[in-house]
């Protein structure tokens, strides 16, 4: 990412969603479905303020196509407005040694500001709610801070942690190393900015990478790769998983890890790395193979694969999410199919549900750490889907033809992004989702969650 243009990041409030509305604003807006009938020359697609708590937008210079929000100390299930997030990403630019680690803080993150309803049908507290955000009726404008750390190429994936006093970063390279880098005191810069010395300030504004000593680096992948996760049971607990089916176990020691044997199972890439959220040696993984694999990773490399379903998908499996609530895992491959395994019946191979919308490759999925019936998926249909499992069809209930044919779970279609990558859900704060694409950030709440 350094270089003068590429240093500027823009956040701001925008318009992406799944409302298609004509120039003249005095026509009737109608739903725009993707598959359905391409735009006319005189419609563009818009967002429905009404259809967002918050949405906002960032431009990071070189592309993100991977992140990781970071648990802060603003406190759990914030609910109020103007909200602040802070995120770490990795760049994808092509320019020789121009990639960065980017730590950002977005903050005043305020709600979206709805049109005025002519029928005047907003209760009494939805306007007073709306009055809570701010004394003014302008809410200040989004800002994005952020520091930079330079990294050995394209950043692939990265993943972060906290242990102990730290917050880590694990980042998966292009050109096959894996590297863990303390990024405490970048956020601590951004947490106080009066922190920061000048001479590092010029830097910053240049766009220039502070150099970090890395923590450690692994080399010993035989090629680059994707899947990465860090356990939420054993802190400094690593798994990383690369393109030539090699998949290794990372363990905090006093030189930094230890890495062991690659465990024995895959026969092509791997793809996506989810630890169990309650079970301290339990990992699945789904891989090119079109399998899930389940590991106890205290058994032996060729032994440590302990549940399989070799056909999980009819094509290349490209992401897992490991629910935290309930014992179910989402997977998605690359006929944008997304299905719904319980583990409690795993061993039979047959999935709960199979869930058919996006008309691509799925590029990611998240259970929401609030509603464990409630997920998010991406695709590179350019769609970001949430869903909620808990909901069923309702024949007897009137519903508009071109909306007849989607499936029941589905609660909300966002759109405006271009080659979408990569969602989260903010932990801390119910609701919010971030995604990153080739055309950027966006930060959004939706009226579904």
């Amino acid at each position: 990412m350094p270089g003068d243009e590429d240093a500027q990041m823009e956040l701001e409030e925008e318009g992406c969603s799944s409302d298609a509305n004509p120039n003249k604003s005095s026509e009737k807006r109608k739903v725009y479905l993707p598959g359905s009938a391409p735009l006319e020359d005189n419609e563009e697609l818009v967002h429905d303020p009404s259809a967002y708590v918050m949405l906002h937008e960032a431009q990071t210079g070189a592309p993100c196509l991977s992140f990781d929000i970071i648990t802060d100390g603003e406190g759990n299930n914030r609910t109020g407005f103007p909200q602040t997030a802070y995120i770490v990403a990795g760049t994808q630019s092509n320019r020789a040694n121009g990639n960065s680690i980017i730590l950002m803080k977005a903050s005043e993150l305020h709600k979206t500001l709805r049109e005025e309803d002519s029928d005047e049908s907003d209760s009494e507290s939805e306007e007073e709610d709306e009055d809570e955000e701010s004394s003014s009726k302008t809410p200040k404008n989004p800002v994005m801070d952020f520091e930079l750390i330079k990294h050995h190429g394209s950043v692939n994936r990265i993943r972060a942690t906290s242990v102990s006093d730290k917050i880590l970063a694990g980042a998966w390279s292009e050109r096959g190393k894996v590297t863990i880098v303390d990024i405490s005191p970048q956020l601590h810069a951004l947490a106080d900015p009066s922190s920061v010395d000048p001479e590092t300030r010029k830097k910053k504004k240049k766009g220039v990478g502070e150099p970090i000593r890395p923590l450690y680096v692994f080399s010993g992948h035989k090629d680059e790769g994707y899947g990465i996760d860090w356990s939420t049971v054993q802190p400094g607990v690593l798994a990383t998983g690369d393109c030539q089916r090699n998949l290794h176990i990372w363990t905090p020691s006093e030189d930094g890890w230890m890495v062991g044997k690659s465990l024995m199972g895959h026969t092509q890439s791997i793809e996506d790395l989810q630890w169990s959220p309650n079970e301290p040696n339990v990992l699945a993984s789904c891989s090119v193979d079109k399998s899930i694999r389940i590991w106890d990773t205290r058994e032996d490399p060729t032994s440590a694969c302990k549940l399989t379903i070799e056909a999980a998908h009819g094509t290349d499996i490209n992401v897992i999410s490991w629910n935290k609530q309930e014992p179910l895992i989402v997977s998605g491959c690359d006929e944008g199919t997304l299905k719904i395994w319980d583990l409690r019946q795993f061993s039979s191979g047959n999935e709960v549900a199979i869930l058919k919308h996006h008309l691509d490759s799925i590029t990611s999925v998240e259970w929401c750490p609030q509603e464990s019936s409630v997920f998010a998926s991406s695709g590179a249909d350019n769609q970001i889907a949430l869903w909620d499992l808990a909901v069923e069809r309702d024949d007897d209930k009137p519903t508009e033809p071109e909306l007849k044919n989607l499936p029941p779970q589905l609660l909300f279609i966002h759109q405006g992004q271009t080659d979408i990558k990569e969602l989260h859900w903010h932990r801390q704060i119910p609701g919010m989702v971030i995604s990153t694409a080739n055309s950027g950030f966006n930060f959004f709440k939706t009226i579904s969650v």
